[in-house]
C-alpha cells in the first residue's frame, strides 16, 4: 500500500504542478523502494524469533535489534542506490561514496523506526499466539482437574451409598418385604446405572440432576421408611439450565445422614432450585440438629464440591453451609446461569 500510494503521489505531482510530463523512472523508483523495505522486513522477524523480549536479557536483545535496524537500513539504502543507478534516477548528489554515506544518513530515521514498527508487530503478536496458548493449556487443566474431581465423587458414592442400599435391601429380604427390596432394588439400578455407566459429562441439564436426586432420596426413604420426608421447590423456567453433575447428591447426602439419621423421629429433606440475580441457586435444608462451624464441612464430599465449583466457574462459584433459621441446616450452591440452548 505505501509502494502504491508514494507511486501515485510521485505521479500526481508530475502531473499537476509540472508541465504534464511524467518521469516515470521516479515513479518506479518511489513505489519500487517501499517494495525493497518489504523485502528487507524478515531482517526484524528472524531477530524478534532469535531474541524474544526477556527481561534478564534486555541488554543484549536492543543490541541485537540496533544491528538489525542498520543492517536494514544498509540494505535499504544499497538496493536504493542501485535502483536508481539502473532507472537513471539517481537519488543522492556527488560522488558514488559521497552519495552512497548521505543516502545511508537519509534512510536511516525511516529505516530504523519502521524496524522497530514491525518489530512491535512482531512481539505484539508473538504475545498473543503464547497468551492465547496459555489459556487453552489452562482449559485443559481445569477440565482435567475437573474430572479428576468428578471422578473421585463417582468413587466416594459407589462403595458408600451401594453398601448402605444393599444392607438396607437385606434387612427388607429377611423381614420379606419383598415388595419394598424390588422397588429398591429398581432404583439402585437406576441410580447405578447413570453413575457407573455415565459418559463422564461434567454438566448436565438440571431436569436430569433432579431425576438422579429423587431416584437417590427414593432408596434412603425406603431405608428410613415414614422417617424421611422430602420437599421440592424446583421453577420449571430453569429445568433447563446447566448444572455439574452430581451437584446435589453430597450435599443430599450429608442432610440424611447428619440431619434426618441423628433425629429420634421423622425428619425433612427440602431441595429447591431457583434464578437470583442472574445466578442458579441450589439449596439443601434438613431439619436437624443444626450447623456446627467447627468441623462440619470439611469432608471429602463438600470439600470436593467446593474444589469442583471453583474449577469450573471461579469466583463466580460457591457453596455456602449454614444454621437454618427455624433450626437444622441449609446447604446452598450457587453460580452463573446458563441454559442447555444457549450453546
Amino acid at each position: 500500500m505505501p509502494a502504491l500510494l508514494d507511486s501515485f503521489q510521485t505521479y500526481m505531482k508530475a502531473r499537476v504542478g509540472g508541465d504534464g510530463h511524467v518521469p516515470w523512472g521516479s515513479v518506479i523508483f518511489a513505489g519500487t523502494e517501499w517494495l525493497f523495505l518489504g523485502a528487507l522486513t524478515p531482517i526484524t522477524y528472524l531477530l524478534a524469533r532469535r531474541f524474544p523480549l526477556r527481561r534478564d536479557k534486555l541488554g543484549r536483545i536492543l543490541a541485537a535489534h540496533l544491528a538489525g535496524a542498520l543492517a536494514l537500513c544498509v540494505g535499504w539504502a544499497t538496493l536504493g542506490l542501485a535502483l536508481g543507478e539502473v532507472l537513471g534516477t539517481y537519488p543522492a548528489v556527488g560522488p558514488l561514496p559521497t552519495a552512497y554515506a548521505s543516502w545511508l544518513l537519509t534512510s536511516l530515521p525511516w529505516s530504523v523506526f519502521m524496524y522497530f514498527t514491525a518489530l512491535g508487530c512482531v512481539y505484539a503478536f508473538a504475545y498473543f499466539v503464547e497468551a492465547r496458548e496459555r489459556e487453552a493449556q489452562q482449559a485443559r487443566l481445569a477440565a482435567q482437574l475437573a474430572e479428576a474431581r468428578l471422578g473421585a465423587l463417582r468413587m466416594q458414592l459407589n462403595p458408600h451409598f451401594l453398601f448402605n442400599s444393599l444392607n438396607a435391601i437385606s434387612v427388607l429380604v429377611r423381614d420379606q418385604n419383598t415388595r419394598d427390596a424390588g422397588r429398591m432394588l429398581e432404583l439402585l439400578g437406576g441410580v447405578l446405572r447413570q453413575v457407573l455407566h455415565g459418559d463422564k459429562r461434567q454438566q448436565v441439564v438440571l431436569a436430569g440432576e433432579i431425576r438422579f436426586i429423587e431416584q437417590y432420596l427414593a432408596i434412603e426413604q425406603v431405608r428410613f421408611s415414614d422417617r424421611l420426608r422430602v420437599q421440592w421447590s424446583v421453577d420449571p423456567a430453569i429445568r433447563d439450565a446447566i448444572v455439574p453433575e452430581f451437584i446435589l447428591q453430597p450435599l443430599v447426602e450429608n442432610a440424611v445422614r447428619h440431619g434426618v439419621a441423628n433425629r429420634s423421629d421423622a425428619g425433612t429433606v427440602a431441595v429447591s432450585a431457583r434464578i437470583e440475580g442472574g445466578d442458579i441457586v441450589l439449596s439443601v435444608q434438613d431439619d436437624g440438629p443444626g450447623y456446627r462451624a467447627e468441623g462440619a464441612d470439611v469432608g471429602v464430599g463438600l470439600a470436593n464440591t467446593r474444589a469442583r465449583l471453583e474449577t469450573l466457574f471461579g469466583d463466580a462459584g460457591h457453596l455456602d453451609i449454614m444454621r437454618a433459621e427455624g433450626g437444622g441446616t441449609v446447604a446452598m450452591v450457587r453460580f452463573p446461569l446458563r441454559r442447555a440452548n444457549d450453546g
